[in-house]
Parts: structure tokens; sequence; C-alpha cells
């Protein structure tokens, strides 16, 4: 029977007593003083867990059991009827203690989540020593009864210190009486279900997930980041190296009294586990200089604060504590304390606090030295873009309810960071049930999902503790793609839709983390520290229009900035030399017109009252009409085919232009008249003009003719007032030399080609 009851006590010796011996370093003193010596009604500051003595375990005051029942009682795992071994009864309803003392009431949570732990062991022990069915014991009484049970087989089944009588509850100490009378038969069974399960030790009955996260907690680092508000990462350096503390360069050489920076927070520093008390000693953590946290929770803070820009603030969504809230709020300070006057203001939503957990997340900031935290009592879901308070603010950090299935010490993480203390039954077991998970994912959709309609917020923070995809990238892509899609549907601009941006955090290089341009980043639960995730969604920039080098000059122009450099706009000078060379040019082709027309006229009036005195030199003057008519027209095709050339290079023309455009010179006709040639179409403003197909350039032609006299018979074509008329006769050059009928446009005869004698 002593051999049963050796191993019941060995096997019951768990992470718990492991806590214990961390918990009497954790008071600042290696002498504790024992329970019943202080005076004050309330429990002293220091741990009320218990030393070892060579006798046993001393056990916990009465109040923690009864704190660490109702804990049980609410969370405990509800088994259908034909399944049920023992009835824990109705839930009481009863309201969690309020506990003054942090410490008590972590004991009491990891005490009663060491009970959920192993609640189906625990049931079978009861059933089998037919305690639960020999003691007249209630079934509101079965809670106490499994956690001072789990205690009992913890401490070797040896019996309790007295305990001081002010703090006595008779419930606690009628319970402890049953057991302590059952303590044989308790511990045979124990070994009985060792045997039956074939048990190594009590811890192999659990999953493997709870036994490694188990294992894990018991050596993790301690993380704290240095308050930039109360003092300096040198000050720091020099005072823990004046208490004997010597800094190494990565936590794999974390050992004795030394310490680290982290990699991944410049402000971070860490230590090994079993330091914690020599850390009180250097009043560091008292006065609130260095704050012990964990590193994810260090992640999102830093990640804002380089995210928000000069001129911006910072609103917190989520479940944090008031160290998040600080660490985050004097981050921001130290970057902009340039600018005192106007410092960023961190607005956190606290609808979800009570009264009492509101003032204290207030006075934990105060107490920090963080004056620019402002408390919004709204829900989140209930803000928009329109609150006159939230104008300015720039960056989101959302901190979702999540699973916590990436801590590996859950209890004292939901504890410190005021997270959901229903999820210690489904971390007892291993996993997340899917209606929880569902749950849990459908209100981070919520709020992941209003965070991104703020209009003027350029990028939200969010973190996790969780290892599911579910809670992490599956979340977030999610929400992007209904952002992307409400925007298409509103027709918002593209600067309206988010994006994934790379992690804000440099990767070292013999650290084992995702890519570069992987965009989520992901802490792996390890013996180093905990797990956890995080990703930035940044709004997308303005689109870069790039304006042509004509466009930037247009633009300048119309404002007057380049003095109409470079514009093709002719100024008001030369707009007006241009209209009075038009002018000139359109009347000088009319006077041409009317020439022809005149002399045409004459002629045929001369030919029919002179028929025959002047029929050869007629002919020889037609002649001579028309070799210089032609003469003209061709020089005037030529200039027209290199101006139409010209222009076409620069405006190209439609093909309907370019055919509307009449032969200038005909070559079938033997007429003498001269007829008017038309201005060239000129467009009246340019027009863009699919490219037309390549053409050559005419080569122009320039015909010189011998000089002509016109008779004495031809009346005179122009009279100046005072003067007598007189002819205007027409002095050509002697011609050169003749063109040879190939080089002209036209057929022209060879009698047309010789040089002719004057007639007089």
């Amino acid at each position: 029977m002593v051999r049963n009851k050796n191993i019941g006590g060995g096997l019951f010796r768990s992470s718990m007593h492991k806590t214990k011996k961390t918990g009497s370093q954790i008071a600042g003193s290696k002498d504790l003083t024992p329970l019943e010596k202080p005076a004050d009604d309330d429990i002293p500051a220091v741990s009320p867990e218990l030393q070892t003595t060579s006798q046993g375990q001393l056990g916990f005051p009465d109040r923690v059991y009864l704190l660490a029942s109702v804990i049980f009682q609410k969370n405990h795992m509800k088994k259908p009827a034909a399944h049920r071994l023992v009835n824990y009864g109705k839930e009481r309803g009863l309201s969690l203690p309020e506990v003054k003392d942090e410490q008590m009431q972590r004991t009491s949570y990891e005490l009663a989540f060491n009970t959920l732990k192993y609640q189906d062991l625990l049931e079978d022990i009861l059933i089998d020593s037919c305690f639960y069915l020999t003691q007249p014991m209630p079934d509101d009484q079965m809670s106490l009864v499994a956690v001072m049970l789990y205690d009992f087989q913890d401490r070797n089944f040896f019996p309790r210190e007295c305990q001081r009588e002010d703090l006595i509850v008779q419930e606690v100490r009628d319970v402890e009486s049953y057991l302590l009378r059952f303590k044989t038969k308790l511990a045979a069974s124990l070994a009985r279900c060792r045997i039956k399960h074939d048990l190594l030790s009590i811890e192999c009955i659990l999953p493997e997930s709870v036994k490694m996260k188990q294992e894990r907690s018991s050596s993790l680092p301690l993380y704290a980041w240095i308050n930039t508000q109360r003092s300096s990462l040198d000050e720091v350096r020099s005072v823990l190296k004046c208490a004997g503390f010597s800094q190494v360069k990565s936590i794999g050489q974390l050992e004795d009294q030394t310490f680290c920076q982290d990699p991944h927070c410049g402000d971070l520093l860490v230590f090994p586990a079993q330091l914690k008390a020599q850390l009180y000693t250097t009043k560091l953590l008292s006065d609130h200089k260095l704050i012990l946290q964990d590193k994810s929770c260090n992640l999102g803070p830093n990640a804002v604060c380089s995210l928000l820009p000069e001129e911006g603030d910072v609103l917190m969504v989520g479940f944090f504590s008031g160290l998040t809230v600080s660490h985050t709020a004097s981050l921001i300070a130290e970057k902009h304390k340039a600018n005192s006057n106007d410092q960023p203001t961190v607005y956190i939503c606290v609808s979800d606090r009570t009264n009492a957990e509101r003032e204290e997340l207030q006075q934990t900031a105060t107490a920090m030295g963080c004056k620019n935290v402002k408390l919004i009592p709204e829900d989140f879901q209930s803000l928009n873009g329109g609150d006159k308070r939230l104008q300015r603010v720039r960056v989101v950090l959302l901190t979702p309810k999540c699973s916590v299935s990436a801590v590996s010490d859950p209890v004292n993480f939901i504890l410190q960071e005021k997270g959901d203390t229903e999820l210690l039954q489904d971390l007892s077991q291993g996993s997340i049930s899917q209606s929880r998970l569902e749950a849990l994912v459908a209100q981070q959709m919520r709020e992941i999902d209003h965070a991104l309609k703020f209009p003027k917020v350029l990028a939200v923070v969010y973190s996790t503790c969780s290892s599911y995809r579910e809670e992490n990238e599956e979340v977030v892509n999610r929400a992007l793609e209904q952002a992307k899609a409400r925007s298409e549907q509103e027709g918002e601009p593209k600067q309206a839709n988010f994006r994934l941006s790379p992690s804000p955090f440099s990767i070292p290089d013999h650290a084992k983390a995702p890519e570069e341009t992987d965009p989520f980043f992901m802490l792996e639960p390890s013996e180093q520290s905990n797990g956890c995730f995080l990703a930035v969604l940044s709004r997308e920039p303005e689109p870069v229009v790039k304006e042509a080098p004509h466009d930037v000059l247009v633009r300048a122009n119309a404002k007057g900035i380049l003095d109409r450099i470079g514009s093709k706009k002719p100024t008001r000078k030369e707009q007006h030399g241009h209209t009075n060379r038009m002018t000139k040019t359109t009347h000088a082709r009319t006077s041409q017109s009317h020439l022809s027309v005149s002399i045409r006229s004459k002629n045929q009036e001369t030919k029919g009252s002179n028929s025959t005195t002047l029929c050869g030199h007629q002919e020889f003057t037609n002649s001579r009409q028309s070799l210089q008519g032609k003469a003209k027209a061709v020089r005037l095709q030529s200039s027209q085919n290199t101006v139409s050339s010209s222009f076409s290079s620069s405006k190209p023309e439609n093909s309907a232009t370019k055919k509307s455009i009449p032969p200038v010179l005909s070559t079938t006709t033997s007429t003498t008249t001269l007829h008017p040639v038309p201005p060239p179409a000129f467009p009246a403003a340019p027009v863009v003009r699919p490219r037309r197909a390549h053409q050559e350039v005419l080569k122009p032609v320039v015909l010189v003719l011998p000089t002509v006299r016109f008779p004495d018979f031809f009346p005179p074509l122009h009279s100046r007032p005072g003067r007598s008329p007189s002819f205007t006769y027409n002095k050509w050059r002697p011609a050169v030399q003749s063109v040879p009928p190939s080089r002209s446009s036209g057929s022209l005869s060879k009698d047309a080609m010789v040089k002719s004698q004057p007639l007089f």
C-alpha cells in the first residue's frame, strides 16, 4: 500500500510543481514568511504558493481552492448523460470573487487549468475508489473535490499545515477531511489507472500538443521591453551590467546572468527564465523602466510605430492589457518627441471592459508615464470615419479575441492580456472545438472588415496568437477580397483598396523565418518564444499619372509659368502677322483671277474685229500667254506639292481631303485661257488623323520664258491719278537655256520652246 501511495504521489508531479518552484523566486526573496504570520487581513503581496519541505508541500490557502473550484465549475467539460461519471451539479451562477492579489489569482487559474487537463483521470479515481458513491457530498461541491484531489495527489497525499483561523473556509475544510479519510483508497485507484493505461508518468495521458506546451512553458525565457518614457536602452544596459549581468549576442547563448537583444524588436531584451527574482533586485521593474511582457505582444506596437506618419493617431481594438497600450503609446511618443506640441494620440476601444478594468488600464498608462492615451467607450462597430475624434487616425492595431493556440503558457497569457478565460477548457484538451473556432473567425471577420472601411486609415495591423490558418491567413485574404468587391460595386478609386505589405521586421540570417517576400510574419511556438501571427494591410497608393512633355508644357503655359515655351499656339503678334499675310495672298490670287478673265475677254473682242489683220499675231500672243500661264501653274503646283508634303509629315491628312484637290495643269486641252488656281486646302484646325501611306515628293520645275511685249492697242491695265495712261510692260529676263520637254510637267510643242524675237 505504501508503494501505491508513492506511485500516486509521484504521478502527479506535473508542471504545477515546476510552477510553484518558480513562484517562490518570483516573490523576490529567498526566505518566504509563512502565511500564518502576516497580520493584515488581505493575502500578502508575496506568492501564496508555498515552498517544498521535507514533509511535503504546505498547500494553498482556502481562498485559492475556492476560487479554483469556481473556475473549474464554469469551464469543465460537460459530457452526455450516458457517459457522465461524476455530476458537478448545475452552475451556481457565482461570479468570480474579486482578488486584488494578482499572484493569488494566477495561482487559482493554474490550479483550475491543471484540474481541467486531468478531468477524466480524476473522475476515474473517484469512481474506482468509491469516494463518489459512499461520501455524502452534494453535486455542487464536486468541483471543489476535483480541485483539491489534484492538489492532494500532487503533494504526495501529505496534509497541509495549519492555516490562519481568520482565513478558514469551512466548505474547503470539510472536503479536505473527506479526502484524508480516503487517501489510501485514492492512491490505490490511481495506481490501478496507471497500470490499466500503461502510463510511465501522469503526463503520458495528456494529448501530445498539451504535453509539448507544458514542457516549453517551464523553460520559456523572459522578455522585457524598455519604457522610453522612463529610461533608455543605454541606461538599462548600464544598470544590468552593474548588477552583474552580461550581454550576449543571441538567445541560444543565454545562461546564468546574461541577457541579449531581441532580433526583431530593438527595444526588447531577453533573459533566462530563472532570473526573474534577480531582475526585481535591480529596481528596473519596480520603477517601470523595464516591463516584463511576452514577445507576441510587442510585435504589434513596433509595427504600428514603423507605419505611423508624422501627423497621425492610432486606434487600438480587441483584447489587450494596459501594458500593450503603454508600449504603443511610449514608442509613438519617443518617435515624435521632436514635435512636443502635437504628439499622436492612442485611442482605445473599451466598450467590452468593466469600469474597474477601464480604470486599471488608465492607471497603468499613467504609471508608465504615457499621457497620450484616450479611451473610447463606444463599440467599435458603431464608429465610422465621420467621428471627429478619429479624423487623424491613420493606423489601426487590431488584436482580436483568438484561440491562443500558439501560446505555451495560456493561463499567464490570458490573465496578463485580459483574454477570454472560457478558452481554458479547449486549451486543456489540446484543440479548439469547431463551433468555438467558427465563432472566433466570424468575430475576427467583422472587426477587420469594419477597420478597412475607415477612409483615412492608411494601414491595419492584424495580430493574433493562433496557430490556425482559419484565424490568420484565411481571415486576412477574405477581408481583402470583400473590401475589393465592395469598392468595385461602389465605384471607388483604386486607392480605396488595401493590399498586403511586407513584414516590417528584419529577418536575421540565423533565424528560421519566412522569406522577405512573404507578407505574413509568423513565429512558430518553440522553447525560445510563443507563436504569433502578424499581417499589415496597407491602403493602395494613389496612381501616378505620367504626363508627356508636351502636356506638361501646355499645362504650364496655361498657367503662365513658362511664358508659352514649347507651345504651338502663336502669340497675339504672330497671329496678327499671319492674318495679314493670308489676306495679301488671297488678294493677289483674286487679282490674278480677274486679270486672266479680262485678258480673255479682250482677246475675244480683238479677234472678232481684227480677224484678218491680227490673225498671225493673235496666235503668237495666245501661244506666249499659254506658255506663261503654264509656267506659272507649274511653279504653283511645285510649291503646293512641297508645302503639302511638308505639312503631311507633321499633320497627316485623310484620303478624302487628298482626292478633293483638282489638278492644276491639264495636258490634254489646247485652250489658251489662263484659269485661276484654287488655294491649297489646309485644315482649319489640327485634327488627329490616321497615318496615310507613303508618298513621294515631286521635284519642283522652273521654266524661264523670254521677254514678252504687249502691242500698243492693248488698253492700260492700271492708271494712277495725275498721270497719263500708259502701258505697263512685264519685263522678262532673257532665257539662259531652254528646258527639255522631259523635265516639264506637261507636253509642250517644240515651236513653243524656241526663242522668239520681239514683234516691234
